[in-house]
């Protein structure tokens, strides 16, 4: 009994060669239309990164069945048309539904794409995606903002801390202009050290210049009372 014929042979291995190396693989049936415009359709393909070929069932399914593609089977009756796709799955999805608008001869059946099976309305609904270029270029955006994000952080972080830093100096020289201000205020050895004591206080509390002076203004209130008071103890003394 006479073996496969080469021709056949080499029909199952150039469809395999194709299924394997493909991302995607559109089936169509193109009964009714003229040579001319299957011609003007492999262009149209192949400008888009497809291969469009034209083979018998039986080869297709010879093939599926070395690839571990038998679930396109189901889509393998009648005349069809396959649009090997190399990349872009929606650009090619695109130039079929554009082509059959104008050629309603053309029928989408489904497709095969990354190990699935989609039928006709799924398929042309890949048509509606945006092309490869615009997903990675979404997909870059995407990426790229948080990394902006990160770069601004990083370069504000040693002008804030400088900011921090110019601060805390200027705070740690206002509680010194405070503290010659109080250290000036005073009027005896008892009110300086009362004024002293008040001002280490604020100090220590980070008080402002407004508190500051409230307090060596309460020191001052409270030597003059002692003044009375040994004054008036004074008179006291002399009388008797």
């Amino acid at each position: 009994m006479a073996g496969p014929r080469a021709d056949k042979v080499a029909a199952v291995e150039e469809v395999k060669d194709h299924l394997e190396r493909a991302d995607a693989a559109i089936l169509t049936e193109y009964r009714g239309l003229k040579v001319g415009d299957l011609a003007t359709l492999r262009r149209a393909l192949r400008g888009a990164g497809a291969e469009f070929k034209i083979y018998k069932n039986t080869l297709v399914r010879r093939a599926t069945a070395e690839t571990g593609t038998t679930a396109m089977d189901s889509l393998l009756v009648g005349p069809t048309g396959i649009a090997f796709v190399d990349a872009d799955v929606a650009a090619v999805a695109k130039v079929l539904r554009d082509f059959a608008r104008t050629h309603p001869a053309l029928v989408v059946k489904g497709s095969y794409v990354s190990g699935a099976l989609f039928d006709a309305p799924s398929t042309s609904r890949l048509a509606d995606l945006p092309s490869r270029d615009t997903l990675l270029a979404q997909i870059a955006g995407a990426m790229a903002a948080p990394m902006r994000q990160f770069a601004a952080l990083l370069k504000a972080l040693p002008q804030n801390l400088a900011y921090g830093i110019s601060a805390v100096i200027d705070q740690k020289r206002a509680a010194g202009d405070t503290s010659g201000s109080a250290d000036d205020t005073s009027g005896s050895a008892d009110v300086s050290s009362t004024a002293d004591a008040s001002e280490a206080e604020a100090a220590d509390a980070g008080a402002t210049d407004e508190t500051a002076s409230t307090v060596v203004d309460s020191a001052a209130v409270a030597a003059a009372e002692a003044a009375s008071i040994d004054e008036a103890a004074s008179t006291d003394a002399d009388e008797s």
